[in-house]
């Protein structure tokens, strides 16, 4: 039998005192430099600390739970008791357990939690003791914003950001209180500390001063030679977006083309990752002739650019180019996310203003109305969007990395600690995954987009309401009559399912509404050749989504194909393949362009 299985406080005993002396230093060391290179940005006035604002927004939220609860001293007693009557269980279990009785865990993680799932976590007394302590106090710290009187917004943003402060006490989170962790520095000396803290440095001086958390091997990836491949041109641009052409696969096409309008706060090629995920080159195989729009990542020259040019400027006027290039006035379009909100708005205009060219419009878990936005209402208020417009007013912008934070503090249990825990105490390199690189690849926002688009949709929710104006001209989205096929995912937390469901009723004409599994993402990018998820359809979007899923049918694989068919249904008819560019518009280069190539 091995040393350490007869003496298991033998594994967390120092192999080379030495070596790990010298290892603590150099991890200092750098410790020291990831401390400067925060520092220095905000020494020179490059960054600004805006911690004192983000906190204020925290204590104030939290305040309210506090509040009530105090209001009452039953009610305060009861809080009390509740906390220490699980702790003194948890005490008397662990007496039981140490003194060689049998006692039954006083909590127990979630199945799918996959922070305790180290053995220790179970088998050790102090690191069970710990971990109950935690899962205990958490769970008393929910359950006191659930059980407060508060309004739904309030209770919303409560619940937000005590559960990120409370992911981020997990002992989980800590060298000393991990015990996969502590084997990891006594087994390597602290050469994983050394190793950790470089890459903290590296990741913060990356960020500008702010932490840039590295979820993937980005040495793996460049866009253009193994990420956003399908061959195409870049056939016109402006200062708001470039219009990329994909080259036809097949000898026919079917004559209407296809625009295709993505988030400008992500960048294009979630729907051209690898030949095996893209959907791009599935539409361009289905004989479709497929554009793209690719935003610019915008500097302080875009700041003034606003709803109405991302509308005219970039759908309407790559309209314009689309009927240069084909010779077809007509053309179908894709919006995805806020790309699809944009869309909408486009939609609307051109009802108001009797432009009939976008003949149909296809929803990528695209919200119109805000009523049940989900969990990135915690960030919108009166208060936060001054923030947030605060930051953009010095710049013209905001800066990328602010509203991938805010993506990945939605899921922090899966986007952050666990990369915290496993770059900067484990010290290991992330593994390539091309979805977390794309995810990392932040855009900046300018400042008048999107001030507009905090205001009038999730502070204000005006475009459902009829009172969104653009351009001079109020948007009525019950004016909207083209078909509609409007794709929602059943797991997404972003744009919820029941959200893009209410927001179909808000269109005139037909809309399809179709649910595709998992989140945001994966419930889209579902590809046909191995798709991973299921699909449900089912009558119009009547009543509550509980309904509707009572009556819907669940088909196996991807949604692509029922999709294909309902657009072929529209306008059937083919044309011989079109080049791109046609004979009037000279490439100007190789898609996917140079707009997507530019870092933030």
């Amino acid at each position: 039998m091995a040393e350490t299985e007869q003496n298991p406080l033998l594994r967390y005993l120092v192999n080379n005192p030495d070596e790990f002396a010298t290892n603590l230093a150099r991890a200092f060391e750098q410790a020291g430099k990831a401390a400067a290179a925060y520092l220095k940005p905000r020494e020179t006035g490059d960054a600004k600390s805006d911690v004192a604002d983000e906190l204020a927004v925290v204590t104030k939220t939290i305040a309210h739970v506090g509040e009530w609860w105090l209001a009452d001293p039953a009610r305060t007693i009861q809080a009390q008791q509740r906390l220490i009557g699980g702790w003194m269980d948890l005490w008397s279990s662990t007496m039981k357990r140490v003194s060689g009785e049998a006692s039954e865990p006083v909590a127990l993680p979630d199945p799918k939690d996959k922070r305790f799932a180290d053995p220790e976590w179970q088998e050790n007394a102090f690191f069970d003791f710990l971990k109950q302590f935690y899962l205990i106090t958490s769970r008393w710290a929910d359950g006191m914003v659930k059980d407060a009187e508060l309004d739904d917004r309030t209770r919303a943003k409560a619940d937000f950001w005590v559960k990120q402060i409370t992911s981020a006490l997990s002992p989980s989170n800590f060298l000393l209180t991990n015990p996969e962790l502590l084997r990891e520095t006594m087994s390597s000396n602290g050469d994983n500390l050394v190793r950790g803290m470089k890459m903290l440095a590296e990741d913060i001086a990356a960020g500008g001063g702010d932490l840039k958390i590295r979820q993937s091997d980005s040495s793996r990836f460049k866009v253009g030679e193994n990420l956003a491949m399908t061959p195409g041109k870049v056939i016109w641009q402006n200062d708001v977006c470039q219009l990329i052409q994909y080259t036809p696969t097949t000898e026919t096409v079917r004559k209407r083309p296809l625009l295709i309008v993505p988030p400008w706060i992500n960048k294009f090629y979630i729907l051209d990752l690898n030949p095996e995920k893209s959907f791009i080159r599935w539409a361009v195989e289905q004989g479709l002739t497929v554009f793209v729009i690719s935003w610019v990542n915008p500097d302080a020259r875009q700041a003034q650019k606003s709803f109405e040019h991302y509308m005219k400027e970039g759908i309407l006027e790559s309209i314009d180019v689309i009927e240069k290039a084909t010779g077809e006035r007509e053309v179908d379009t894709i919006g995805y996310c806020v790309g699809g909100t944009l869309l909408s708005v486009t939609l609307a205009w051109c009802a108001a203003t009797g432009d009939d060219r976008i003949k149909s419009a296809t929803l990528f878990t695209t919200q119109v109305d805000f009523k049940y936005a989900g969990e990135l209402l915690v960030f919108v208020d009166e208060e936060q969007i001054g923030i947030v417009e605060e930051k953009m007013r010095d710049r013209g912008f905001l800066e990328g990395r602010s509203m991938a934070s805010a993506f990945n503090m939605l899921r922090s249990n899966d986007l952050i600690w666990p990369y915290f825990i496993n770059n900067y105490l484990k010290g290991k390199e992330p593994f390539p995954f091309d979805l977390l690189y794309w995810n990392s690849d932040s855009t900046r926002m300018p400042a008048a987009n999107h001030s507009q688009y905090l205001r009038n949709c999730y502070l204000e929710n005006n475009l459902s309401q009829g009172r969104m104006e653009l351009a001079g001209v109020r948007l009525d989205l019950s004016k909207v009559t083209i078909p509609i096929y409007n794709l929602a995912a059943r797991e997404d937390h972003i744009a919820p399912a029941k959200s893009v469901f209410e927001g179909c009723k808000y269109f005139g004409g037909e809309v399809q509404y179709v649910v595709g599994g998992s989140g945001h993402i994966a419930g889209v990018v579902n590809p046909a050749g191995k798709p991973k998820y299921q699909y449900w359809t089912g009558g119009k979007p009547e009543g509550t989504l509980e309904d509707w899923f009572a009556h819907a049918t669940e088909h196996p694989g991807t949604w692509w194909p029922h999709w294909r068919d309902w657009l072929f249904s529209l306008a059937p008819e083919m044309v011989k393949a079109r080049v791109p560019g046609g004979k009037k518009l000279k490439p100007i280069e190789d898609a996917p362009g140079s707009y997507v190539r530019a870092r933030a």
